[in-house]
């Protein structure tokens, strides 16, 4: 599923051929993807140029010339592309963006749950949406004031897109792995230190999968990411990636929190107590 980093590479790309072209045709080749219906798209992106990309969270934007914009939700397959002539179009292009140039952007989407809508604006898409900051500006006090008095388990708060926008359940799990915080701790418990070491592993963690592309297997060998089944390369032909990167003789032990599979270690992340 794009998390955060996948779509801010995403927008990076879009930023690079788009910006300064004119769209000069939509080409719908699902129109099940469409959240806003293809003749109002149709006539809101012909012959208008795009003047900027934004990223809030998990979503992509595309501000227009006329003042509108493009909202882009990628669901849980979803790409993007650019190709010239049709025979190379990226098998599982939904829709495509023609520009004035002969380019072809493609929103590439194989199992169809993604969305393309057009807004008024980002802020009006945020509101409609109840999106919270996004995990990139949030500050340490405003995610202790949006927490700090919260009973429920710090793992679901921190999932919650209306608290903080762009978080996924891998990157959870390693923010709270990078903060040595158990994600069975209840937010209200946490300190002030303690938040602050959550801001700071929220920035350590998406900065680093940013940089890298989000490409996991050049995350740093200190990444519990490689603990998961998909990412053994940090420790090729061994099974030396299923134990604590720091503590390299206690074993990664996976769980089920909020419904959603949990890597912790034991010793960096102890439990809770009954009364936390």
């Amino acid at each position: 599923m794009p998390e955060l980093p996948e779509v801010e590479t995403y927008r990076r790309f879009l930023d690079e051929i788009l910006v300064g072209q004119t769209i000069v045709a939509l080409e719908v080749k699902d129109a099940h993807v469409l959240a806003t219906d293809e003749v109002t798209l149709r006539k809101a992106l012909s012959g208008h140029r795009v003047t900027a990309t934004r990223r809030l969270g998990k979503n992509c934007f595309l501000e227009l010339d006329s003042g509108q914009v493009l909202a882009l939700h990628f669901g849980m397959t979803g790409d993007v592309g650019a190709y010239r002539d049709e025979t190379d179009a990226p098998r599982f292009t939904r829709v495509a963006l023609h520009l004035a140039d002969g380019l072809r952007v493609a929103f590439i989407d194989p199992r169809k749950f993604g969305r393309i809508r057009l807004t008024e604006s980002v802020a009006q898409y945020q509101k409609a949406k109840k999106i919270g900051p996004d995990a990139l500006d949030i500050t340490a006090q405003q995610l202790q004031a949006a927490l700090g008095a919260r009973k429920p388990l710090i793992k679901p708060l921190l999932l919650d897109q209306s608290i903080t926008a762009g978080l996924g359940n891998w990157i959870v799990d390693e923010v709270l792995f990078q903060a040595k915080i158990h994600p069975e701790r209840r937010a209200c418990t946490l300190t002030e230190a303690e938040f602050k070491a959550l801001h700071a592993a929220i920035q350590l963690v998406l900065t680093t999968a940013i940089r890298h592309e989000a490409t996991y297997r050049h995350f740093p060998a200190s990444f519990l990411i490689h603990a998961r089944e998909w990412d053994t390369s940090a420790t090729p032909n061994t099974d030396n990636h299923i134990y604590c990167p720091i503590h390299p003789k206690t074993k990664i032990a996976k769980s089920y929190v909020g419904g959603r599979a949990t890597y912790v270690c034991p010793k960096c992340q102890p439990a809770p107590s009954e009364n936390k």
